[in-house]
């Protein structure tokens, strides 16, 4: 049967934290584990994983030292996975803005793809009404930005919530990641279509966050601005030198 690691990256998620992991384990995923990814939150986020981990076998916990980002958070899980040889590893938001009750199906996916996206911009897909027009804007902007920039095929490129096949993942020098932060996102999809590899998307509703505050911020959204016009502008050296990798 198919090993499945998800990992939750933290900061400051003591309020969503336990909530989430026993809203993962309530669907009795077979063989999946949980690695909670923590940098060093001030909120106790680190100690709650520590208590989930003794009262949970499935579930490990990595303590960073300081805030190092999404990004490094989450290639840190894949670089995990690849060493513990999963099948699958699946990345999610620890707030409920990635509702679990759609893990099912993005591992499913599997069976056809390389990559599995839970897309708010396929039908059925979309948000929560509470999710102001400011947001929808910024992330549709976003979205329509990084496709015609990277030319991207996928409808949802910013979104958090994946499956990625670890073998194909294999393939990926994950050591060249330029995002460090939320431009991860469109970065790794960027990637993977650079390798031809299948990807998909099936629809969720996101969800506002309940509990504690976002970690989007003006230098997250510049920095998605910079890893996009950068990856473009590497790109283009390349095919000028003749060279089609990055």
């Amino acid at each position: 049967m198919a090993r499945t690691l998800l990992v939750l990256a933290t900061y400051n998620e003591a309020e969503n934290l336990r909530l989430i992991v026993e809203a993962v384990l309530a669907l009795a995923i077979p063989s999946l584990d949980i690695l909670v990814v923590d940098d060093n939150s001030p909120d106790g986020t680190g100690d709650i994983a520590d208590e989930l981990s003794a009262e949970h076998p499935e579930l490990s916990v990595v303590h960073r030292k300081g805030k190092l980002g999404l990004g490094s958070a989450q290639t840190g899980g894949m670089e995990i996975a690849q060493l513990h040889h999963y099948d699958h590893v699946v990345t999610m938001d620890s707030d409920f803005s990635h509702n679990p009750k759609y893990l099912p199906q993005l591992i499913a996916g599997m069976d056809t793809h390389d990559l599995v996206i839970g897309s708010r911009y396929v039908a059925g897909g979309g948000a929560t009404s509470d999710w102001g027009t400011i947001r929808r804007l910024m992330s549709w902007g976003a979205n329509t930005l990084v496709r015609l920039t990277l030319g991207l095929r996928v409808r949802d490129c910013s979104s958090g919530f994946k499956c990625y096949r670890v073998g194909t993942l294999c393939r990926i020098d994950l050591s060249q990641i330029v995002a460090k932060g939320y431009a991860f996102q469109e970065e790794m999809v960027y990637r993977f279509q650079l390798i031809n590899a299948s990807i998909g998307e099936v629809p969720i509703t996101f969800e506002n966050r309940k509990r504690g505050e976002t970690k989007m911020s003006l230098r997250e959204i510049a920095g998605l601005f910079f890893t996009v016009f950068r990856l473009r502008w590497r790109r283009l050296m390349c095919r000028l030198s003749g060279h089609g990798g990055m």
